[in-house]
């Protein structure tokens, strides 16, 4: 693992867009329950070390979409490793496995696991395949018609109400509608 230069970023980028790539990549770490500091840390810099391997050679990203690309797919691998993706669950893979990693308590029990190489724990190993298969059946599209809604007694009260107000109110208008032209005629006449 490299270390950012103090005085420069890698990859003729600016530090601060490095800097900016550490705390994306550190948030997500986070909102992945990872808590412990040396670990965050550690696994923040290796993604940061792989994007800046890839800096060079494409010009056209910038450092945090380098450094997520680079985490996505460590994770999509350590992923596949651990839970032995076929091709059929490879595309439900990073959804399903983030799930796991919650259903088997990763960041409670196992932080030090996490992107880890192998071996790892058996005990880990079978948390997480058990998570996964928990993790939910393939999701399906659905589709739901609206329905009107039923409100009992009170609905068919409001719906007269409605109507009545309705009647009243097209019949006054029609009748002032009158009552102006009749006004205005006697008026220019």
């Amino acid at each position: 693992m490299s270390v950012l230069p103090v005085s420069a970023g890698a990859g003729g980028r600016p530090l601060g867009e490095w800097n900016a790539a550490y705390a994306k990549v550190e948030r997500y770490f986070y909102a992945l329950q990872l808590r412990n500091k040396v670990v965050l840390g550690k696994l923040v810099l290796h993604v940061l070390d792989r994007a800046m391997e890839r800096a060079a050679a494409e010009p056209n990203l910038t450092p945090t979409e380098l450094a997520v690309e680079e985490m996505d797919r460590l994770i999509i691998k350590w992923f596949e490793e651990i839970l032995g993706a076929t091709p059929e669950t490879k595309n439900m893979l990073p959804t399903r496995g983030r799930l796991a990693l919650i259903l088997a308590d990763m960041p409670g029990r196992w932080q030090d696991q996490f992107l880890a190489p192998g071996p790892w724990p058996e005990e880990f190993v079978t948390a997480m395949r058990e998570a996964y298969l928990r993790a939910g059946p393939e999701f399906q599209l659905a589709r739901m018609d609206p329905r009107p809604l039923d409100l009992g007694p009170m609905g068919a009260i409001v719906e007269l109400t409605q109507t009545r107000f309705l009647q009243v109110s097209v019949f006054s208008t029609w009748t002032l509608f009158i009552l102006i032209l009749i006004f205005i005629f006697i008026r220019t006449h």
